[in-house]
Parts: structure tokens; sequence; C-alpha cells
């Protein structure tokens, strides 16, 4: 394989990532304002934190010139994947405790 195409094929890669997490961002972003409750709402920002801004990562990652840039990209993506799902479970259990009750049968439809 050549340089070149290896460039591309890296470009192609690293942008089908950018534009799929910078999506998903906007789709969760409409999620936190069309749910019904607190927890479809929490469901949807911790999902969105979570994939959009891996698959951001990813993509800066293979745009990386230098290791150095990878390892701290790297860095911030394992923060990353392993602070937002306990923050989520977190807030859940909270509003568990107190008191907030979920949606459920015909008062979570949306109106």
């Amino acid at each position: 394989m050549s340089t070149e195409l290896l460039a591309t094929v890296l470009d192609v890669l690293s942008w089908g990532c950018l534009l799929s997490g910078g999506f998903l961002g906007f789709s969760g972003a409409v999620g936190l304002f069309r749910f019904p409750d607190f927890f479809t709402r929490l469901h949807a920002a911790s999902v969105t934190d979570t994939l959009a801004t891996g698959l951001i990562v990813l993509g800066l990652i293979l745009q990386a010139n230098s290791l150095l840039m990878v390892l701290k990209l790297g860095l911030v993506l394992a923060i990353l994947l392993y602070t937002s799902p306990t923050s989520a479970h977190s807030l859940g259990k909270s509003a568990i405790r107190g008191g907030l009750k979920p949606l459920q049968g015909d008062e979570a439809r949306v109106k």
C-alpha cells in the first residue's frame, strides 16, 4: 500500500468518526429536550456523552501526528469512558433515593 493511499484511508476513517460523533451528539441533545422524564433524558445524555465523545476522540487519534498526542487523547478517552457511566449511574441512583419514580406505561408516552 502506498503512503498516499494509507493517508487517504486514515482521513476517511477519521472524518467518518468525527461526523458520526457529531451526529450522535446532536441527536442526544435533541433527546434531552424531547424525552418525557428524568431517567430517559439521563439515558440519552449518558449514551451520547460516552459514544459521541468516544467517536470524536477516536477520530482525533487517527489524525494525531505524534505518539505523545495519541497517548494524551487515549488517556482522555479512558477517563471519559470511566467517569461518564459512573456519574450517570450515581445521578440515577440519587434520583430514585430522592423519591423520583420513572414514568411507566401510558404516562411515559410523549404528548
